[in-house]
């Protein structure tokens, strides 16, 4: 049991580390905070800096979800504590301890807990998420639309029910943290990439 908290604790803290604020001062002197949606994630870096800090800020975003599962799998090894690991990632990336509970909303972070437990559903994601941001311009869209079929796609494929239940959560938080780009999207004022 306390290997499992312990995997919990430092999955968090790791995911808390505000890549897109850190990499923006560092690099570009530019607090990802004060500009566009002032949020510290890959859209608004990409927004804000150009495209290649925007993927800079994906690929590290990205790599604190796949240290969560590697975390659960070195400390336990079980199907549980990797979903625990990549879980509380994603949590301390959207609610990082380090910037008052505040973060990005998820979804690089998801898509790297997702590269580490779904290859195949992965890649079926991440097509779909670039094809609708190419066609409409709309990361929110791309997004919201990625974390609803993702669980659909675990249940087909028959991965285990951790992993499936782990898609459900990290849907609902995707979609949580997108409410007010979906409001917008309704609204036809959302802004496009």
């Amino acid at each position: 049991m306390m290997d499992y908290l312990l995997t919990g604790v430092i999955a968090y803290l790791v995911g808390s580390i505000p890549s897109g604020l850190i990499l923006g001062k560092l690099f570009w002197h530019t607090d990802l905070r004060k500009y566009g949606s002032h949020n510290i994630g890959a859209t608004n870096a990409w927004r804000t800096l150009g495209k290649v800090p925007g993927i800079i800020v994906f690929l590290a975003d990205s790599l604190k979800g796949q240290a969560g599962v590697l975390l659960g799998l070195s400390l336990v090894g079980t199907p549980l504590a990797a979903v625990i690991g990549g879980l509380l990632a994603i949590v301390g990336h959207s609610f990082s301890l380090f910037l008052r509970f505040h973060g990005g909303k998820g979804v690089a972070t998801s898509l790297g807990v997702l590269t580490m437990l779904m290859g195949n559903v992965t890649l079926i994601v991440f097509v779909l998420w670039f094809t609708i941001v190419y066609m409409t311009r709309y990361v929110s869209l791309g997004s919201v639309v990625a974390g609803v079929i993702t669980p659909i796609l675990a249940a087909l494929f028959a991965y285990p029910m951790e992993y499936i239940v782990f898609t459900v959560i990290a849907a609902l938080l995707v979609i949580v943290r997108h409410r007010e780009n979906i409001k917008r999207l309704m609204n036809g004022t959302e802004n496009k990439i």
